[in-house]
């Protein structure tokens, strides 16, 4: 079957729940789901009932998909995502947001649980993506491209909307709450990386390092989406200070940063124009 197919066999499926077309597509990170709580009247379907959808298999990731009103802003968010680790093909993982493209969507946010490179950054800080780094040896984009979605060669200089960046730093200082800028690397996982590489990570300037996010990032930039990137620092992995992770480590800090997460994207969502 055909990419654009299956693409449109999940969005089909799914628009067939609903009688509203979404304005904000959300993908909820490690230890973040509870956002989606927050939703008002949501259709929740399971991933496993959505043709060509692939299905969450890591611990944190509940594999649901719920649609409904949060903030007044008509949202389809995704409480789990899928991993190139997974053995997923990096079309797999982009096909959710071609879905919420073509279901119409203006804006995608995207969130993840990381590990923290910049010593000026702490565990349990919350850090907004202002660019990043693709280390996960593969690319969303290869293979036949997309013309309904976007052009051959799409710009990625400015994959994270600067002037969302800029709302989302207002917000906090309203708030109260610490908001880090930085840089967000990805590798393909599912290993923690050895000090070395971690090194040469911050060498090239990563702020922090993760396993997830840029393929639906740059997939949803391709298709002419705005892009809104957050991350939760839930360990330090500075080389000469840093402990062994472990992922459920990772899944208690992301769970005890939730309060501020929430508080942010829900006033973000509130306050953003489309």
């Amino acid at each position: 079957m055909k990419y654009l197919d299956r693409i449109n066999r999940a969005s089909d499926f799914i628009k067939g729940k609903i009688d509203f077309q979404p304005e904000i597509g959300i993908i909820l990170g490690t230890g973040l789901g509870s956002l989606a709580e927050h939703i008002e009247n949501p259709i929740v379907i399971e991933y496993k009932d959505i043709p060509e959808f692939p299905v969450s298999t890591v611990v944190g990731h509940a594999g649901k998909l719920l649609i409904g009103t949060l903030e007044g802003k008509k949202v389809m968010a995704m409480q789990g995502r899928f991993h190139y680790y997974e053995g997923y093909s990096m079309q797999d993982i982009a096909l959710p947001v071609r879905a919420m493209k073509v279901l119409g969507i203006k804006l995608l946010v995207a969130s993840n649980a990381c590990g923290g490179l910049n010593p000026a950054f702490s565990a349990g800080d919350v850090m907004v993506i202002t660019d990043h780094i693709n280390m996960m040896g593969s690319n969303p984009l290869i293979g036949a491209n997309l013309e309904e979605f976007g052009p051959r060669f799409p710009d990625m200089s400015e994959v994270y909307n600067r002037a969302y960046i800029n709302q989302l730093q207002e917000i906090a200082q309203k708030l109260n709450i610490k908001l880090q800028e930085g840089v967000y690397s990805a590798i393909s996982g599912p290993n923690y990386l050895s000090k070395a590489e971690l090194r040469m990570l911050i060498t090239i300037g990563a702020d922090t390092v993760g396993m997830s996010t840029i393929p639906e990032c740059m997939v949803a930039r391709h298709s002419g989406l705005k892009v809104l990137g957050v991350s939760c620092i839930t360990d330090m992995a500075i080389p000469d200070i840093m402990k062994s992770p472990s992922h459920e480590e990772i899944v208690k800090v992301a769970e005890g940063v939730k309060p501020k997460f929430v508080s942010l994207l829900k006033q973000f969502i509130k306050e953003v124009q489309l």
